[in-house]
C-alpha cells in the first residue's frame, strides 16, 4: 500500500490492534507501546493540527515523542492517519526498515525528533516553544509525550522549572504513568509540575473523553501537563 492509498482508506481506533499486530520481531516492548496507545489516538484523531500531506507546514502543531522506547503504537497511529504506508509496518525493526526501535525524524514522516536517551524530549519541547515565540509564530502548539520513569532524569526537572515562570502556554506535556518510576514524588506527578507554575490535570489514560477534555482544557499564561494513568507496566 502506498502513502496515497493509505490516505484514501479510513482507519479508526478499532483497527489499531491489527496494525500493531503487523509489527513482529524481537524487542517489541509491547507494554511500553500499549501504554501510550489511547493518548496517541486521541491526540492525532481529535487534537493535533498536523496533516500527512503537509507534515512540515510551518503552522503545524509539533508533537515530540520522548517516550520512544517501544514505538509500535506510534507507528500504528501514524499509519492509520496516513503519515506512513501500512506496508512499512511488517518490517518494523529490520535492517532496511525506516521504522526502527526508536523513531528517526529523518526516516519517519511526521516525526519531529529522534528519540533515544531518556530526558531529552521535554527540554527540546521547551526550546521549540521558545523558538516559535521568538519568531512570532503564535498558533502552533508543542506537545511532548513522556513516560513517568523518564521524569527520574534531571534534565526534565530543569525544563519543568524553566517553562512555568517563562509562561510557555503553547507547551503541553503528557505523562503516561504506568508506575515505572524509581523515585516517588510527594503529592504525585502533577504536584511537581504545579509547584513550577504549570496547569495540571490527572486522568484515566484509557478514557478517551477524559483525555480529550484534559488536552483541551484552558490554561492561559501557563504550560499544561496531563498525567494519563494506565495499568502498571508489570500488570
Amino acid at each position: 500500500m502506498t502513502i496515497t492509498e493509505a490516505h484514501e482508506r479510513t482507519y479508526d481506533y478499532a483497527d489499531l490492534p491489527r496494525l500493531m499486530g503487523l509489527m513482529t520481531g524481537d524487542e517489541k516492548h509491547g507494554p511500553a507501546a500499549t501504554s501510550t496507545l489511547d493518548v496517541l489516538w486521541v491526540l492525532y484523531d481529535r487534537v493535533l493540527r498536523v496533516r500527512p500531506e503537509r507534515p512540515d507546514d510551518p503552522g503545524r502543531d509539533r508533537f515530540l515523542l520522548s517516550k520512544g522506547h517501544g514505538p509500535m503504537a506510534y507507528y500504528a497511529v501514524l499509519a492509520a492517519k496516513g503519515f506512513v504506508p501500512v506496508d512499512w509496518l511488517p518490517g518494523f525493526g529490520s535492517y532496511d526498515s525506516p521504522l526502527g526501535h526508536h523513531p528517526d525524524r529523518v526516516l519517519v514522516p511526521g516525526a519531529e525528533i529522534g528519540s533515544g536517551s531518556l530526558g531529552h524530549g521535554l527540554p527540546i519541547g521547551v526550546g521549540t516553544a521558545l523558538g516559535l515565540r521568538a519568531q512570532g509564530i503564535d498558533e502552533p502548539r508543542v506537545w511532548v509525550l513522556v513516560g513517568d520513569a523518564e521524569l527520574d532524569e534531571g534534565s526534565n526537572h530543569e525544563a519543568i522549572a524553566f517553562a512555568g515562570p517563562a509562561g510557555l502556554d503553547r507547551l503541553h506535556t503528557v505523562v503516561v504513568d504506568n508506575s515505572s518510576a524509581s523515585h516517588a514524588r510527594p503529592g504525585g506527578i502533577a504536584a511537581r509540575f504545579e509547584a513550577a507554575g504549570w496547569s495540571a490535570v490527572t486522568v484515566d489514560g484509557r478514557d478517551h473523553e477524559a483525555l480529550f477534555a484534559a488536552f483541551t482544557a484552558p490554561h492561559p499564561g501557563r504550560p499544561h501537563v496531563v498525567v494519563a494513568r494506565v495499568e502498571p507496566k508489570s500488570a
